[in-house]
């Protein structure tokens, strides 16, 4: 019996999981991407290569590697994952309605302390609307759907995305008093010899807070490393170490000290904030709402952002 080409054409689903596991090397990882269920991923890659009759990747201690023929379909999957990201979000684009899913990503920081409110007053004004929000330190995609809405303290590099810049996060030096106490006042000219630093994690030294501190205590010792800036300002606030934080998380918190930076240094450093969406989505009327309500409650909380 001979089988038409129809009957072969791969399922969209399926084609996905051979995508998240190319790109993730694990079976795990590929299933936190999509949400689904690790057993389910390694059997839709089966039934996969069984219907097309070919193996696509090939498990090695390391990971998934894609085999030859892997290679070869994987620029044509991708094509077909940016054709139906793009039909999904003209659908999306052309929802007139003020209701539906809002997802928004940003830093944790940002969420907890700035937007808190402005998500609730936006929810009462807008009760059909249900909000998701993702506070992550990884950029989730705009381009892939992975979010509607993302607030960010870096440009976004992508042509597709509309954005604007709608604030500015200032930074200061901060410490405990119970730290100060015990370690005293760093000795700027001998580089903060004694002292003890709390850093992100070296993914994360390059931004400007990071290098600043960095540069003005080149004596000091690290007391901590982690990826979650709330835990370097616990960690401060515990008296572990000097911080560079922003202002309006550690200016809120009465253990800590803001002190002056050495007179020689550069100036402080400061972060634009900036607010984006897909091209295709700025015109949904929910997405516009709500880009408008973030803006005005970044509005108001200026002062609070950018003390200086």
């Amino acid at each position: 019996m001979k089988v038409s080409l129809m009957e072969n054409m791969p399922d969209w689903d399926d084609l996905r999981i051979f995508l998240a596991i190319a790109r993730h090397r694990t079976l795990s990882a590929a299933a936190r991407v999509l949400g689904v269920q690790q057993p389910t991923m390694g059997r839709r890659l089966a039934a996969l290569e069984c219907r097309l009759g070919t193996k696509l990747l090939t498990r090695t201690p390391s990971g998934y590697v894609l085999t030859k023929e892997g290679e070869a379909v994987l620029g044509n999957v991708e094509r077909i994952e940016a054709e139906a990201l793009s039909v999904a979000r003209q659908i999306a684009g052309a929802d007139i309605r003020l209701e539906g899913i809002i997802r928004l990503t940003t830093v944790e920081s940002l969420a907890a302390l700035v937007l808190s409110p402005v998500l609730a007053k936006f929810r009462r004004s807008h009760p059909l609307v249900e909000l998701e929000l993702v506070a992550n330190p990884r950029a989730l995609s705009l381009i892939k759907r992975e979010a509607d809405v993302a607030l960010r303290v870096a440009r976004f590099e992508q042509a597709d995305i509309v954005a604007r810049k709608v604030g500015r996060i200032g930074y200061g030096l901060y410490a405990a008093q119970s730290y100060l106490d015990c370690h005293g006042m760093p000795n700027w000219r001998q580089g903060a010899a004694g002292q003890d630093l709390l850093l992100t994690e070296a993914d994360y030294l390059h931004t400007p807070e990071m290098a600043w501190l960095r540069g003005i205590a080149p004596q000091a010792r690290v007391s901590l490393s982690c990826n979650s800036r709330l835990m370097q300002l616990y960690a401060a606030r515990a008296g572990m170490g000097l911080a560079c934080l922003s202002c309006h998380i550690a200016d809120e918190v009465p253990e800590l000290v803001r002190l002056d930076p050495p007179p020689n240094a550069s100036p402080l450093p400061k972060r634009d904030l900036w607010l984006g969406t897909h091209a295709d989505l700025r015109h949904t009327p929910r997405i516009r709402a709500f880009m408008d309500a973030v803006v005005e409650g970044l509005h108001a909380a200026s002062e609070r952002l950018d003390p200086e």
